[in-house]
């Protein structure tokens, strides 16, 4: 168990907290610190080697498996580590955590010098602080803070962290990832240019055109769920890869998940990592084939196994790519166009993430 968003992620250092407060804006990494630390010591117990940990997470768990490869207090923890959709360069810097939890500090009504007495505030209260808070000020959240010390640097910027150099690395993304939390399934053409128009300004007549020359046949809400998994998910997971593959010290392996009969959004790639086919035939394989390739990662380090196509690191001149489909394939820089144009837009106006 791990606090999050308010109670994980306060930072209070700055605000003349007292001394107990110092952490308070990285105490739900704490806790996942602490977790890893009671696996190292009782793991054994339960049959477990405590010198061959894997770590993984998707989406919000994939940011925190992002962070924890960042901590220097959780180095030699863990031996392997995935991310799943959830790729995190960056996190919150301390100057902005602060105007943050002023933000929330003043719906609780409590003053700078009073920040002990929100240990007698219930953590509901608290909470209904928090979402009163990010309604009257868009932007304000909670999350793991660049505090100098215990999180000493950015995760994944300006590069892949040393903490962690050595630990085997799969980051992945599904090909419509961003598509579970669009609800505007009548979308048209022209009302996806007018999407378009008010994120990329300038730049959408051009991601229109790219888009509809790959998928001429999509429908526009498809078309935009790619757009959004592209502009997001996908750049983040192909900078994180990068990164690692730069960094030289520890392989990092690549896939996507492109499972066609329901739609390969955010999330469904979960279920496969736990072997649950709620179907029989191309969805029990496909299904076998990820869960396989966690148990041969988790126990070897090398994901490659019997199940899937030889599957190569991932390095910056060929990129391989492990597709999840049918069939299941390797292809060198999938899509690479659209990865290119991504690669030189600038990040769409909006919060960061």
């Amino acid at each position: 168990n791990h606090r999050l968003a308010s109670l994980g992620y306060l930072q209070l250092a700055d605000l003349g907290a007292p001394p107990e407060f110092a952490f308070a804006g990285v105490t739900g990494i704490m806790d996942l610190t602490a977790s890893l630390e009671w696996v190292r010591d009782n793991i054994e117990s339960f049959g477990g080697d405590p010198k061959n940990v894997f770590i993984f997470g998707q989406s919000g768990g994939g940011a925190k498996t992002s962070t924890m490869l960042a901590v220097p207090a959780a180095k030699g923890l863990f031996h392997r580590a995935a991310v799943q959709s959830g790729s995190s360069l960056r996190l919150t810097p301390r100057d902005r955590a602060t105007r943050n939890t002023e933000v929330l500090l003043k719906h609780l009504n409590i003053s700078k010098d009073r920040i002990a007495d929100l240990q007698k505030i219930p953590w509901q209260q608290i909470l209904e602080a928090q979402v009163a808070a990010a309604a009257d000020t868009p932007g304000t959240g909670f999350s793991p803070v660049v505090d100098g010390t215990y999180l000493p640097h950015h995760p994944f910027d300006p590069a892949a962290p040393e903490e962690s150099a050595t630990v085997p690395l799969i980051v992945s993304t599904t090909l419509e990832d961003a598509a579970l939390s669009l609800t505007n399934f009548d979308l048209d053409d022209a009302g996806l240019k007018g999407i378009l128009k008010q994120r990329f300004a300038a730049n959408s007549d051009a991601v229109y055109a790219l888009y509809r020359k790959h998928y001429p046949n999509k429908s526009a809400f498809l078309v935009q769920a790619m757009i959004s998994t592209d502009a997001g998910f996908r750049r983040s997971a192909f900078k994180q890869a990068e990164l690692k593959a730069a960094q030289g010290k520890g392989p990092v392996w690549m896939y996507e998940w492109d499972w066609p009969k329901f739609g390969a959004v955010h999330g469904l790639d979960v279920a496969g990592s736990f072997r649950e086919a709620r179907d029989g035939g191309d969805m029990a394989r496909v299904s076998d084939e990820l869960s396989s390739t966690w148990v041969a990662f988790a126990r070897t380090g090398n994901p490659n196994n019997s199940k899937i196509p030889q599957w190569p690191q991932f390095d910056a001149r060929s990129r391989a790519t492990l597709l999840f489909s049918t069939p299941t394939t390797v292809e060198n820089d999938p899509r690479a166009e659209i990865r290119k144009f991504w690669e030189h837009m600038p990040p769409a106006a909006g919060p960061t993430g």
